[in-house]
């Protein structure tokens, strides 16, 4: 007769903590110290099943003013379907601390934690920090999933990037749900990089502006990861329906300000948009000159500026370009944010009702 028992589940060991099956945990993980010695931890919320299954980090704010990510991780904590999990999640929603105190992008040492992986023991804060969370953290991963927004000052659609040559890797991206997924290189220095020299499929969620918080884009990515730990077997239950198939975009190009002056965009986030069509009018400040901004091809709009100065080379507006007809791209696209804004909307009533 088969035997059909189940693996026992051991403790999940992180820093030091002992966290039993069926428990939730918050590790304090010590990277960096002020130099009043006062120390800077970043918080690890690990929930740990009953069941085996993967071991999944979301993880947050490594750029310390992305915060749509934060919120995204709050909300997923409260989730209900946590307290049968299978696996082990672990919920990281802020990384780089000293960029989050200070609203910042960076380090102290103005250095992109995200261009620093795996880092060093011995190489400069940034190195640091990134060495001692991909060692004691990310490295005893099965699958990652890494949330970020735009830069300061511009906003990005809800979109997906990831290496789509690994199947594992395509698949989570795949179950994600956003209609617009990127097939993006691996940037060296990156988490989603150096993860990947390991095996371990990682996606990156982008979605808003930096230092701002937008209701569609949270939304979005807490039905997103949910979706995720449902593809993964983590959680029980099945989509309401079936999500039709991600358009991948073949390519991608931001389009730069040819002069500087003042904008007036005339295209919004995922609209699309014809070869040749204005994407904005920049003018000077003083009115007596104008320039077109034109699409050099066909595309949709996926990211742009949000500020109205700019300067001679500035990136106005990322366009992505499909295989697909882009109608198609739009359409669906049309469709997820009013299915997210739906859902946004009924969150908010569950929140004030409790």
């Amino acid at each position: 007769m088969k035997n059909t028992k189940e693996p026992k589940v051991l403790p999940f060991e992180l820093d030091g903590v002992s966290v039993k099956p069926g428990t939730r945990a918050k590790v304090e993980l010590p990277l960096a110290q002020l130099y009043t010695q006062t120390p800077l931890n970043v918080p690890i919320h690990v929930i740990h099943g009953r069941k085996p299954g993967p071991v999944l980090m979301v993880s947050a704010a490594i750029h310390g003013d992305e915060l749509n990510g934060v919120e995204i991780i709050r909300r997923l904590l409260r989730h209900s379907a946590l307290k049968n999990l299978s696996g082990t999640l672990l919920a990281v929603p802020v990384v780089n601390v000293f960029g989050f105190i200070h609203k910042s992008r960076y380090l102290p040492d103005r250095r992109d934690m995200n261009r620093s992986f795996p880092g060093s023991t011995r190489g400069s804060l940034a190195g640091r920090m990134a060495n001692a969370f991909f060692t004691q953290v990310a490295m005893h991963c099965t699958h990652i999933i890494d949330l970020h927004t735009g830069a300061i000052h511009r906003t990005n659609l809800p979109q997906i990037r990831a290496n789509l040559s690994d199947p594992a890797t395509a698949a989570m991206a795949k179950a994600f749900g956003t209609p617009a997924v990127i097939d993006a290189s691996l940037r060296n220095g990156s988490l989603r990089s150096e993860a990947a020299n390991l095996g371990i499929p990682v996606i990156t969620y982008e979605a808003g502006e930096a230092l701002r918080f937008d209701p569609i884009a949270i939304a979005a990515g807490v039905q997103g990861v949910d979706y995720v730990m449902r593809h993964l077997k983590m959680v029980r239950g099945k989509r309401a329906k079936k999500l039709p198939e991600p358009i991948i975009a073949s390519s991608t190009s931001w389009i730069r300000a040819e002069v500087d002056g003042i904008v007036r965009a005339q295209v919004s986030l995922g609209e699309r948009v014809m070869k040749g069509q204005v994407l904005a009018y920049i003018s000077s400040p003083l009115g007596d000159a104008e320039l077109e901004l034109l699409a050099p091809r066909s595309g949709i709009v996926i990211g742009q500026q949000t500020m109205p100065l700019v300067n001679e080379g500035d990136a106005v507006f990322h366009l992505a370009y499909f295989a697909h007809a882009n109608s198609l791209v739009e359409q669906q696209l049309e469709n997820f944010i009013d299915e997210i804004s739906d859902i946004e909307d009924e969150l908010k009533t569950a929140e004030l009702n409790n």
